[in-house]
């Protein structure tokens, strides 16, 4: 990264001059690999970092605690599934009005705002719940705003990385913050049982609430003339409706954002499979729960990290690992033994997070900078509103037909999905299937049209 303002991040290249090609990398710069921590040089990412990590873990914490202090308020699992559902319902509502908003705005000074709303909101529901005055509906006007300052939070947080880092380090930074996040999943829940088995549940709010100052510091100290300039889209209006029409005619857009909504609507749903295979296959209770859980954000971890080590994001990447992903819940599911389920668990979370890592990237470097938010919040929209949708769904096939069935049937509808859209990108990008020997080992591929039919006589 060039010191200075820095340049601005390249515009995707136009589909109709040059198909997408699942041979081609999202970015339009050359292929290359590059370090593990390569973004970590650049003081502006380094300070955003450190300060998520901190932030992450306080966020996993006031999950667990949320959660914990609802049932206990309640004794109701529905009454945990509505604040769940409060949460993301704003996401669902107004997630492309955000992405309009931060098309218009400074990501800086937006994030600023959003995290000191989030801040607060951890804090006042401390005082609540130290205080002995929370009730439940202060749990759900919690959730709700929460989810309404995630509305502009998440696609300003998301298009803002490739401010600090550029277009070069994108994929590498894409991933740092996948790893940072799931390994705080390792350590928040932790933290957070500690806590509320050792001084009460309140304590993990307002833990959560003061980790905010990590993040509101790194902000605070950016320097503003190293973030690599991007145009804001002017107000004006008919950009919801833009943003649509762009998205929509990008190939290259559109049908990952589809292929993640079906991962995340049917295969994603592991708080539904991973509880029903502990407690009524395996009859192990919650121990195997949070065995299942940790092993598989350790696969997270390691996948995130083999991304960050990618100098690029292709699009026949994102369809292996989404079929793979997809193969490997059809196989898990059936599984005889405990201890082989939980080992599956490791390469369910790795090419998992693969999926997320290679979409989230494609995306970004597929997107010109002024339409950025707007694309990243129908992304955002897409995959964390899959999961309240397709939970009902995959948990009535659970329940009816049994836990080896629900999670097959999931992993089903992945892996069919990643084969047709596999086939309709190939398709849009004139591509064929190749099939031969390279030293002496099978190699599946596609190949320009154009290639194999002049290589075809010479076979």
């Amino acid at each position: 990264m060039s010191s200075g303002t820095g340049a601005a991040s390249a515009p995707a290249p136009d589909p109709h001059d040059s198909p997408p090609a699942l041979d081609a990398p999202a970015s339009a710069r050359p292929a290359r690999k590059s370090s593990m921590f390569s973004s970590l040089k650049v003081r502006n990412y380094r300070l955003f970092f450190m300060g998520q990590v901190v932030s992450n873990i306080g966020t996993w914490m006031q999950r667990i605690a949320q959660d914990w202090l609802v049932l206990s308020l309640t004794g109701s699992s529905a009454a945990v599934g509505i604040t769940t559902a409060l949460q993301f319902l704003p996401m669902l509502l107004f997630g492309l009005y955000g992405g309009v908003l931060v098309d218009r705005l400074r990501k800086r000074p937006a994030l600023l705002v959003t995290q000191s709303s989030m801040a607060l909101t951890a804090i006042a529901l401390a005082v609540l719940t130290l205080t002995g005055q929370v009730q439940v509906w202060h749990v759900y006007v919690a959730a709700f705003a929460v989810g309404l300052a995630t509305v502009v939070d998440n696609p300003a947080r998301q298009s803002f990385v490739s401010e600090l880092v550029g277009p070069g380090q994108l994929q590498n930074a894409v991933s740092l913050n996948s790893a940072n996040f799931q390994s705080a999943r390792l350590v928040g829940p932790a933290v957070a049982g500690l806590l509320i088995t050792g001084v009460g549940t309140g304590y993990a709010f307002l833990f959560n609430g003061l980790s905010f100052i990590a993040p509101l510091t790194g902000l605070l100290l950016m320097r503003a003339r190293e973030l690599h300039v991007v145009e804001r889209a002017p107000r004006a209006k008919g950009q919801l409706r833009e943003g649509v029409r762009y998205v929509t005619g990008r190939p290259e857009l559109i049908w990952p954002i589809v292929l993640v909504g079906f991962v995340g609507t049917f295969a994603f749903n592991f708080p539904v499979y991973l509880s029903a295979f502990a407690d009524d296959v395996f009859h192990a209770g919650a121990g195997a729960y949070s065995m299942f859980n940790t092993l598989m954000a350790v696969g997270s971890v390691a996948g995130a990290l083999l991304a960050a080590r990618r100098g690029t994001a292709r699009l026949r990447l994102l369809i292996a690992a989404a079929l793979v992903f997809g193969t490997l819940e059809v196989v898990a599911a059936t599984t005889p033994t405990l201890w082989m389920f939980a080992l599956l668990m490791i390469p369910l979370g790795l090419f998992g997070m693969t999926v997320n890592v290679t979409t989230n990237t494609s995306i970004q470097m597929s997107t010109d900078p002024a339409m950025r938010g707007r694309v990243m919040a129908l992304y955002m929209m897409v995959f964390l509103g899959g999961s309240p949708v397709g939970a009902p769904i995959v948990g009535w096939i659970t329940d009816t037909y049994g836990a080896r069935v629900g999670l097959a049937a999931g992993g089903a509808v992945a892996a069919l999905a990643a084969a047709v859209i596999g086939l309709i990108l190939a398709r849009v990008g004139n591509l064929r299937l190749s099939v031969g020997w390279h030293r002496g080992h099978p190699r599946v591929r596609f190949v320009p049209r154009e290639q194999q039919e002049a290589l075809a006589p010479a076979a």
